[in-house]
């Protein structure tokens, strides 16, 4: 795939890009030319359980062996990390124990020898893909709900991705959910891991994708999925009030479930005094991941 912004002139089709995207449940790895078009890209469990330098050191393995593979010089890196990226390390990660002493960048750099490294959150990488490639490129302002292992959100203004005053825009998955004050967070209550636990309280097989297929007969699995996606559309209308997006563009393996999508799209038509267009992303799973080759290409001055 192609990714459009800089100029294609001048662009050395030689050049190799190195994108990552770390994962929750899974990481994914690719290698592009010097346009961004995707040479080689492979996927791999992240294993939370077993800690963060496990993972690193897999993803990095990986990394070099596509590098490898594909031949000629990289010239840059783009990493896609949950949480809030700093030099010394990562705020807001809880999903892999040990991320938030990782230093990515240095990590990065040090074991594959590329000097220019880009590391941003996750979700802000998919919407950069999003608005170079897919559903923003004609839309402003937007809005990227991730819907994975954890929930979360990106804005998107002007051709550019909100980072906030911290990095820390769109972390919906703190927002206060249910029950008495101060209540519980979002993400506990509308997640890929909030709805494996629902499942296996309904006893039901699959996980979360089980849960959503068991949801579309009326029933006792369709009531309670159904109670968490009206959790979640209530934060998503403040926050469409709030920004008034052009259009919501949805990601993340959740995000696949039509009977979400539709669930979703029906709540925010209904109260919303002006409606956004609601679209799943087109790239599956791999918005981040393409976000990322897209921050290695963005790191490379343009030729003179």
């Amino acid at each position: 795939m192609r990714l459009a912004g800089r100029a294609a002139a001048g662009t050395r089709t030689d050049e190799r890009l190195l994108g990552i995207d770390f994962g929750g449940t899974k990481m994914a790895v690719g290698v592009a030319d010097g346009t961004g078009r995707l040479l080689a890209h492979r996927r791999i469990a992240t294993h939370a359980e077993r800690g963060a330098p496990q993972a690193l050191d897999r993803a990095l393995e990986l990394a070099a062996t596509l590098v490898a593979e594909v031949g000629g010089p990289l010239v840059a890196a783009g990493v896609a990390s949950p949480g809030v990226v700093r030099p010394d390390g990562i705020d807001l990660a809880p999903n892999v124990p040990g991320w938030e002493r990782l230093r990515l960048a240095d990590a990065v750099s040090a074991a594959l020898g590329v000097a220019r490294v880009a590391v941003d959150n996750d979700l802000n990488a998919a919407a950069l893909a999003e608005l170079r490639l897919g559903a923003l490129r004609d839309a402003d302002p937007g809005l990227v709900v991730g819907i994975g292992t954890g929930v979360a959100a990106a804005v998107t203004v002007g051709g550019r991705v909100l980072a906030g005053h911290r990095g820390a825009a769109g972390e919906i998955g703190y927002a206060v959910a249910g029950g008495p004050w101060p209540g519980t967070m979002l993400e506990l209550d509308f997640s890929g891991r909030a709805l494996d636990r629902l499942a296996d309280e309904l006893g039901v097989a699959g996980h979360a994708a089980g849960l959503a297929a068991a949801a579309e007969l009326p029933g006792v699995a369709r009531d309670a999925l159904t109670a968490r996606v009206d959790e979640l559309a209530r934060h998503l209308v403040t926050c469409c009030l709030l920004l008034d997006p052009q259009r919501v563009v949805l990601v993340g393996g959740v995000a696949g479930s039509a009977l979400i999508r539709r669930l979703l799209a029906d709540r925010l038509a209904e109260v919303l005094p002006n409606r956004p267009d609601v679209v799943l992303s087109r790239f599956a799973d791999d918005a981040a991941l393409l976000g990322a080759v897209t921050l290695a290409r963005e790191a490379v001055p343009a030729p003179r």
